[in-house]
């Protein structure tokens, strides 16, 4: 009954959705334009593969708006991630194709020619935005095309010691003409799904902005002839020069004058698939390669759990139900393997506060990674939203302390058999990870401070993101904590002796076997950790959700199989100590995923240069790996504590 409900409420649910006015998920709502109607761009934060570090479009001797620089309202998101999103002196008039004049800057400085030069040197990029689409660039390297996204700042020659400013820009923007018709519009592109009321329709017909895309030029003029134009005056079209004398060269003294051109053409691109150009999907083969790679390990490793279960476990149980109790008693003498740890496999583990900790946070984490995928997949998470999914990972996880503080305050009460300490617990599963990002954050935060990095966090931000910790996700845990006082409790099925058993000596130390497991779930991984890498650090957008949820999913199927036949391991060589090697048989993933990220800085971004670009780079990956133990951690934990309350639950040894 509870199934036919929830269909009937997600019918109920769709059929309010098509009644609505009209809407538009996820990202901005479509905008139609008459002809004429006068547009401007945005620009966003200088960003450069080479450094790492943003900086603000009008650090740099650029042309500015005729009402004054005036900055974008910015989510939570798009803040921690630098981006700086300001208006533009670029006017664009719907089906107007022009020519125009800007500005002419002030003879350059020398500081001015350091910094222009700096910038060019370290492959800076312009980021346009135009009716929430950045500019697209497309360019060709040894017969390829190349797709990017924003302009550079300047070029150098190669072999040459100069340097030359990009200052004349060539647009052409494609619209797509919506008239109105008596048919209901309904798309399904990748930027989300829109639906268009009738009353709608009448209100949209005009053009609508599909595709944005910028040739950069460099161009040499004559300053005092230029000077004598005002802003958006119409100049002669201008060809881009081929010869290196004809464009504009950086240098002390010298005026820059600049310029752009617009062309609007006609597309039959629609306005739901107009974000399909940036979120091409390259290398669908790769993805689905390490699929079926990562499922053969799951196939492999579920081969293994069968016959632990099946052939040993259930086998050995079977075989000792059978017996009297007098052969029982016989038997309990000559035990060997896992039944003779049966008085020690539930004694309290070395730091039990600890891991009680790191599994409330890794709960955390896992739920907000998972929900986080999962919306994102269903197309919740457009790219046309900047800083969205930042934003609603953060929002998640404050409100997720619930059920942190629930599990690990159980998790306490479980090893400890009493609740008392858990006020302590609590506050410590509400601190401990939040506590670590804040440490490397505000080292980082030094660092991008001194950089005048537009990616460092103001004051007020910090203030913002403690008040959203101390007031939400601290309540929270709290509260978790004190109802995980009140669940039942998990009673162990056997007791525990008074004196440790002593475990047996072993030729090789068991962490070696410990963390040569976490090469398991890093194969279901590490493939596509090489895409959210690329797209983090190299500008690139990440929008294979679909692939990341079944990979996210892959993973914790084989984090849950090697622990629990690593448990079984230990347990076999009458190794009790399971508490912790369960959760880093699984968490030691993290290991390697960190140093994979080494490894790509050293060899995928070998352009990367300076102290505070490489020091932002490993404290993010070290974030991220922390992130990753804690998640995976837990999930090995959870698993074998229930497969090894199941397996001695079933054991009638007194």
């Amino acid at each position: 009954m509870s199934s036919i409900s929830g269909w009937a409420s997600f019918l109920v649910l769709v059929l309010f959705i098509n009644s609505c006015g009209g809407f538009y998920l996820p990202g901005s709502y479509m905008h139609t334009y008459s002809t004429s109607n006068e547009i401007n761009a945005k620009v966003n934060s200088l960003t450069s593969i080479e450094t790492e570090l943003p900086f603000s479009y009008y650090s740099l001797p650029y042309c500015q708006p005729k009402d004054g620089v005036k900055k974008s309202a910015e989510n939570l998101g798009e803040l921690l991630m630098g981006d700086q999103i300001d208006n533009s002196p670029y006017r664009f008039r719907i089906n107007k194709n022009e020519t125009l004049y800007l500005c002419t800057t002030h003879p350059l400085s020398e500081a001015e020619v350091k910094l222009l030069k700096q910038r060019t040197r370290d492959l800076y990029q312009v980021n346009m935005i135009l009716d929430n689409l950045p500019a697209l660039r497309y360019a060709k390297q040894k017969d390829v095309n190349i797709q990017w996204t924003g302009f550079p700042i300047g070029f150098t020659p190669p072999g040459s010691n100069d340097d030359y400013i990009i200052n004349h820009l060539k647009f052409r923007v494609s619209v797509h003409e919506y008239e109105g018709s008596g048919m209901e519009i309904i798309g399904t592109g990748e930027e989300g799904m829109g639906v268009i009321s009738e009353a709608d329709k009448k209100k949209a017909s005009g053009f609508e902005i599909v595709q944005f895309e910028v040739v950069p030029c460099s161009i040499k003029y004559d300053p005092e002839r230029m000077k004598k134009h005002q802003m958006y005056d119409n100049i002669d079209p201008v060809v881009c020069p081929t010869e290196i004398e004809k464009s504009q060269v950086i240098r002390e003294q010298q005026s820059v004058s600049f310029t752009y051109e617009v062309e609007f053409v006609k597309s039959d691109i629609r306005w739901p698939s107009r974000w399909d150009a940036y979120l091409r999907m390259e290398g669908a083969r790769v993805h689905w390669f390490s699929i079926l790679n990562s499922l053969m390990v799951i196939f492999f490793l579920a081969g293994i759990v069968f016959v632990i279960f099946l052939r040993t476990v259930r086998r050995d149980l079977t075989r000792y139900e059978e017996l009297d109790k007098e052969s029982q008693a016989q038997m309990n003498e000559e035990l060997s393997g896992w039944k003779l740890v049966v008085g020690d496999v539930f004694r309290e583990p070395e730091c039990a506060k600890l891991l009680c900790v790191m599994v409330g946070d890794g709960v955390q984490i896992l739920g907000m990674a998972a929900v986080t995928i999962v919306f994102a997949a269903l197309g919740f998470m457009s790219p046309a939203s900047r800083g969205m999914l930042l934003t609603g990972m953060i929002i998640l996880y404050l409100f997720l302390g619930i059920f942190a503080g629930y599990v690990g305050v159980r998790a306490w009460r479980t090893i400890k058999g009493t609740s008392e300490g858990w006020r302590s617990v609590s506050w410590s599963v509400a601190c401990f990870f939040p506590g670590i990002v804040f440490v490397i954050l505000t080292i980082l935060n030094f660092l991008l401070w001194g950089s005048k990095s537009t990616s460092a966090i103001p004051i007020s931000l910090y203030f913002i993101l403690f008040s959203l910790w101390f007031c939400i996700s601290v309540p929270l845990t709290l509260l978790g904590g004190f109802l995980g006082t009140k669940a039942e409790e998990i009673q162990y099925p056997v007791r525990t002796n008074q004196i440790p058993r002593e475990i047996p000596a072993r030729k090789y130390p068991s962490w070696l076997l410990v963390l040569g497991a976490g090469t398991l779930p890093f194969g279901t991984l590490f493939i596509e950790l090489f895409f959210i890498l690329s797209s983090i650090w190299l500008g690139r957008f990440y929008y294979v959700f679909g692939f990341l949820l079944i990979v996210l999913t892959m993973l914790i199927i084989v984090c849950a199989e090697v622990s629990v036949v690593l448990t079984y391991m230990h347990l076999c060589v009458e190794d009790w100590r399971w508490w912790w090697k369960a959760f880093y048989a699984s968490g030691s993933v993290s290991l390697y995923v960190f140093l994979y990220s080494i490894n790509y800085l050293v060899f995928n971004l070998q352009s990367l240069s300076g102290f505070v670009s490489a020091m932002l780079y490993l404290g993010y990956s070290l974030i991220m790996a922390v992130a990753i133990m804690l998640s995976t951690g837990t999930i090995g934990l959870l698993t074998s504590f229930y497969f090894v309350h199941y397996l001695f639950s079933s054991v009638k040894i007194d």
